[in-house]
């Protein structure tokens, strides 16, 4: 029958719970749609669900251990410099500069924890 998934999710480890969480609150101006405090919280993009958690202390290891992800959360957004002036203002300006590319113009920025975000704009 095949893979029958019915959800996507892209969830990210940390050890500051809180601050990333927070940093997100932010970023995405809402709210979690589900929040387990201390432990696990969940944002509604469009098309995706972005899930914060802390790991178990049996998991740790597996987490902290890591390198640096080569995966990145990219966000297609309107207006890149509304996006960039927003990321400056809650303290995570991106330490790059615009690329221009042949989809369209794009920047990494990167959250607290040091994760990936592309922030891109699509040609007109």
């Amino acid at each position: 029958m095949g893979l029958n998934y019915t959800n996507s999710l892209v969830t990210l480890a940390t050890q500051n719970f809180e601050l990333l969480v927070n940093f997100y609150q932010q970023f995405l101006e809402q709210t979690p749609i589900t929040q387990i405090p201390s432990i696990y919280a969940e944002f509604q993009l469009s098309g995706l669900r972005l899930g914060i958690f802390k790991p178990k202390a049996s998991n740790q290891a597996e987490f902290i251990n890591s390198t640096h992800s080569r995966m990145s959360l990219c966000l297609e957004v309107k207006d890149l410099e509304a996006a960039i002036a927003h990321l400056t203002e809650i303290g995570c300006p991106p330490p790059g500069q615009i690329v221009t590319a042949s989809h369209g113009r794009e920047i990494y920025a990167y959250d607290p924890d040091s994760n990936r975000i592309i922030l891109h704009q699509a040609k007109n």
